[in-house]
């Protein structure tokens, strides 16, 4: 699949937003520490989703797998958003008398916008079928 060269664009930032994070997922930041502690997951799901998410960083690179990518990227960031805004972690996460002031949730809508975006974009580009994408995805079909 050829895509326009300014769709790397938007793929580059959602993967730059995903890979970043690793650093204090896999480092055990104390900010993500409290965050999966907050949620009853620490240390499995801390791990558990830096592994899905440099998963997701790479297939967004691929133009092969890039929609596989978007798909698996619109559901961590939908998930980062629903955690935020209905748990206790609120948006503002505040650890050890430290702010993030915002920041995560942010980069979220950002990477949830941009991921939702070039899907469309490409997905109709290409004719493909949202739900036939979905199924292939969970099945891990190629």
């Amino acid at each position: 699949m050829k895509l326009p060269i300014w769709l790397y664009i938007p793929r580059i930032i959602v993967a730059g937003i995903l890979v970043q994070s690793l650093y204090f997922k896999f480092t055990g930041h104390p900010e993500a520490v409290h965050i999966f502690s907050t949620l009853g997951v620490e240390p499995w799901g801390r791990l558990g989703l830096g592994m899905i998410e440099l998963i997701t960083g790479i297939l967004l690179l691929i133009p092969q797998t890039v929609l596989k990518g978007l798909v698996m990227a619109i559901g961590l960031m939908a998930g980062a958003i629903l955690t935020h805004l209905f748990t206790e972690v609120g948006v503002v996460v505040q650890w050890d008398g430290e702010s993030d002031n915002g920041t995560l949730f942010g980069m979220a809508i950002v990477a949830l916008v941009l991921s939702k975006f070039t899907f469309i974009v490409i997905s109709k580009k290409f004719s493909v079928r949202p739900w036939r994408l979905f199924f292939d995805v969970i099945t891990l079909n190629r």
